[in-house]
């Protein structure tokens, strides 16, 4: 599970094939990447349905490439890439971009020259790698719980959001960097989320909708411009159904005065498991979906602390992601420790902000979130200091 099916047409390179121009007049990408001699370098157009791949070529002992298409009525966005190492570039018209880069390097260190966006561009790239590691951080830090991890990271997007918005976005709304900007990304653990998230905040709905706003003046009728109007739509859409859950009376029996937010689904034998009735133990709650490549190992991990700890007063309280329930209830007929499911309706996964399965959480015996996962070098070690 990863980033919603929303956005995984418009992650930061999105482009539109269908904006070529009737003309014949090309631009051209060309320079050198050193160091990569045999490697196959690609030119992919980011179209809104992922990665085009334009032209390739296997790099000689000079590292020289040169690539060209046809020019367009408005902006594109592609990208040089060897392997996992990737440069982002956009297009306006008939302009020529050189690049010089160094592999495996080419990512963080290149130079660019002729095009004032592709410079733009570079800057917000390392902007957003220097997010990522203070994000990295943070997770990784133990002296931080889950709660001050959150907090922690949303101060550092905060201000990383005001200086792109202040600086870039709302400079030059029109530019194909500003649009860029909209799409990076950054990873927590194992869930990849976007830095203007519009289906959860207000405020990067307007971010969006000026950049749509701008792009219908510079560029009508363009797809780009077309697919920013549709996201700050159905952003705000969503924002309307949260508000209005929201300012519904709360039932009182859901309310929690533990440290976590409660789950209660019923287990594979029909009874239904509330997560804060294990106060009082240590419980590794896990979000794990049976059909994955992953699952066997998974549970023989699990397996193996709960043989462990369980006398000491260690639970697993596991929720399953499976579709099919009979197949769910097969799998998890033998296992000793708690196992629900969570169907298509149920919130317990947006509640915890789980975005990418298998993932886990520590709790304490008062009933508190400890540690995530991506936080936990050793879980042995960490439950056994909880209990």
């Amino acid at each position: 599970m990863k980033i919603s099916k929303f956005f995984s047409v418009a992650v930061f390179t999105v482009a539109a094939l269908s904006l070529t121009s009737c003309n014949n007049k090309k631009f051209h990408v060309n320079g050198t990447i050193s160091d990569a001699k045999d490697s196959v370098l690609y030119f992919e157009n980011m179209s809104l349905n992922g990665p085009v791949v334009v032209d390739s070529v296997k790099l000689a002992e000079d590292g020289s490439f040169d690539f060209s298409g046809k020019a367009t009525e408005a902006p594109e966005f592609y990208r040089l890439r060897i392997a996992g190492q990737i440069i982002n570039v956009a297009i306006d018209s008939t302009e020529t971009v050189k690049f010089k880069a160094s592999y495996p390097t080419m990512t963080s260190q290149y130079e660019v020259e002729g095009s004032e966006e592709n410079s733009k561009i570079k800057e917000l790239a390392l902007l957003q790698l220097g997010l990522q590691g203070q994000v990295n951080a943070i997770a990784q830090n133990p002296q931080l719980g889950v709660n001050e991890v959150q907090d922690s990271v949303i101060k550092v997007l905060t201000a990383y959001k005001e200086n792109v918005k202040r600086n870039y976005i709302f400079k030059e709304p029109m530019k194909a960097y500003s649009y860029f900007a909209l799409f990076q990304t950054f990873t927590l653990g194992n869930m990849q989320s976007l830095v203007f998230n519009p289906r959860s905040n207000k405020d990067d709905i307007k971010v969006f909708a000026a950049v749509a706003t701008s792009w219908d003046t510079f560029y009508p009728g363009a797809e780009r411009g077309k697919n920013l109007h549709n996201i700050a739509i159905e952003g705000m859409k969503d924002i309307r159904i949260v508000q209005a859950e929201r300012n519904q009376q709360i039932d009182a029996s859901k309310v929690s005065t533990s440290g976590i937010i409660d789950i209660a689904l019923a287990d594979n034998k029909g009874q239904v498991r509330r997560l804060s009735d294990l106060k009082g133990k240590v419980v590794l709650l896990d979000f794990h979906a049976f059909g994955t490549k992953q699952s066997t190992q998974r549970i023989m991990m699990m397996r193996s602390l709960y043989n462990k700890y369980h006398a000491a007063g260690f639970e697993i309280y596991q929720v399953a992601v499976d579709p099919d329930e009979h197949f769910w209830k097969t799998q998890t007929a033998a296992l000793p420790w708690i196992s629900v499911r969570a169907n298509e309706d149920s919130q317990t996964l947006s509640l915890y902000n789980v975005q990418s399965i298998p993932t886990f959480f520590l709790i304490t015996k008062d009933n508190v979130l400890y540690k995530r996962d991506v936080q936990i070098k050793d879980v042995d070690a960490e439950i056994k200091a909880l209990l």
